[in-house]
């Protein structure tokens, strides 16, 4: 099973990423689950969402607390909340940044972290800086745990075309880089 830690902040669309993730994950043949964490905060507020994946049925339902992924749809989150806590060894990150992965201080037991400057691709594509779907695309490339297509059409069914398209350039612009 691997699970994943979306974070992002109201209005981003963090909880339906992991709806469109677990989604794609049932298309594909495989069992997921996911698990929104948030209060009665006001929108740009801190949310967090966890998303399991497993070829197996998936027991837990509750939040997940040694992600093998981690998904920063703003990169300022990071200087309100530790997305590293609790990340497994041989974590992935997958980050909103217009910086290249060997730029990024990143902690040791990070493997790998791909980087896709989703708020430019937001703000060109969409109009807006609601970077899920961006993010989804470099997501599906980073880690190949479910198909890009599959993604792209509940993307389509939640957000439209454009958003899909927007899934499709986060996919192509994402780097990936190992860190150790």
């Amino acid at each position: 099973m691997k699970e994943i830690r979306i974070h992002g902040r109201g209005g981003m669309g963090a909880v339906k990423a992991a709806e469109a993730l677990v989604y794609a994950a049932v298309m594909d043949g495989k069992y997921g689950n996911s698990i929104p964490f948030f209060g009665f905060e006001r929108q740009g507020a801190p949310v967090t969402a966890f998303v399991r994946i497993s070829e197996d049925p998936i027991r837990p339902k509750n939040r997940v607390y040694h992600p093998d992924v981690i998904i920063v749809l703003d990169p300022t989150i990071m200087k309100a909340v530790n997305v590293f806590e609790g990340v497994k060894e041989g974590g992935i990150l997958v980050l909103n940044t217009a910086h290249e992965p060997e730029d990024l201080d990143i902690p040791k037991n990070i493997a790998s972290v791909t980087v896709a400057d989703a708020t430019k691709i937001a703000l060109d594509m969409i109009g807006r800086p609601i970077t899920n779907t961006v993010m989804l695309g470099a997501f599906c490339k980073a880690t190949g745990l479910v198909s890009v297509d599959e993604v792209a059409g509940k993307v389509e069914e939640l957000w439209g075309t454009k958003n899909k398209e927007a899934l499709y350039k986060g996919y192509e612009s994402a780097v990936t880089a190992a860190v150790r």
